[in-house]
């Protein structure tokens, strides 16, 4: 056996099964890569919920984790639905120990597979002539919506596009159809709407729901014609299970290099002062019996 902590990937959890399945299928590329346990779980929404996960490794004999909250910018599920959802694993299992990774990005592996998403829409002597709205999921903090906006900066650089403008699906502006409707304003006759999400889910097909809603409605509002192309989720690949195994590992060594200068849980940002400090509660998990807390976000 060997002297390294057992890795646990943390996912937030959706109701879509394929999404749930994509999560799996990551899961099961990581344990292929390396030579420590590895299990997976969610905090909510989803079985397994992350408590199953934690008793499976320590019921193995692990009781030291390296651990990946598998999410793309450092929001309030990774600074604080995830740290207080392991707090509560330790107090189940005396002894357990565990080092806490970043966020996945920003990170050129992502920015690689933004790339591959869009050559399977667009072609590359379509490029000068394209813009992209790059959709997340958006957020209470505006620390995640600014690294969000960072991300669409990072990926048009060099990108050979007219532009990219990010958007939001829930919780932050612009929305989806605000950023269509600035694209064409600044004379987009072509436009991908580019999913940054890890997997399938509720989200993502809102956001190609309502970026083909605002497509159909141009003719009546007269407006000059825009082409609308939708692309498809990041999804489970090699290169995401070895992003997941760098962040592992950048844990293990104490080297996970997180910028906290604009968390709104530690400085106070105009108009979120009363945040500072705040206090963390894991969600509920309607497959974690002993966990009796209101369920909180309904829409993954």
């Amino acid at each position: 056996m060997t002297s390294e902590p057992a890795l646990l990937i943390v996912g937030h959890g959706t109701r879509d099964t394929t999404g749930v399945a994509g999560f799996h299928q990551l899961v099961e590329l990581v344990r292929g890569r390396v030579p420590v346990p590895v299990a997976g779980g969610f905090i909510e929404l989803s079985p397994p919920p992350l408590h199953e996960a934690v008793t499976e490794l320590v019921g193995a004999g692990h009781n030291r984790l390296g651990v990946v909250p598998l999410v793309l910018v450092a929001a309030g599920h990774a600074k604080g639905d995830v740290p207080a959802a392991l707090a509560r694993e330790v107090g189940r299992h005396p002894g357990l120990t565990y080092r806490y990774g970043r966020p996945l990005g920003p990170h050129p592996t992502l920015l690689r597979l933004l790339d591959e998403r869009l050559d399977a829409v667009l072609p590359r002597a379509d490029r000068p002539g394209t813009t992209v709205v790059l959709v997340g999921r958006g957020s209470s903090d505006p620390d995640a919506n600014a690294e969000h906006a960072k991300v669409a900066r990072l990926y048009w650089e060099g990108s050979g596009l007219a532009g990219v403008e990010p958007a939001f699906v829930s919780l932050a502006e612009p929305g989806v159809p605000a950023a269509l409707d600035r694209a064409r304003r600044l004379g987009a006759g072509r436009v991908v709407v580019l999913p940054y999400f890890l997997f399938a889910g509720v989200l993502p097909s809102r956001v190609a729901a309502q970026a083909q809603a605002w497509a159909a409605e141009q003719p009546a509002v007269g407006q000059p014609a825009v082409e609308v192309r939708c692309a498809a989720v990041l999804g489970a690949t090699p290169e995401l299970a070895d992003l997941v195994i760098e962040r592992w590992h950048e844990a293990l060594g104490g080297d996970i290099r997180m910028n906290c200068d604009t968390c709104l849980y530690r400085v106070a940002l105009p108009g979120h002062e009363h945040r500072v400090g705040a206090a963390q509660h894991p969600h509920h998990h309607p497959d974690d019996p002993s966990h009796q807390h209101t369920p909180t976000h309904q829409h993954a």
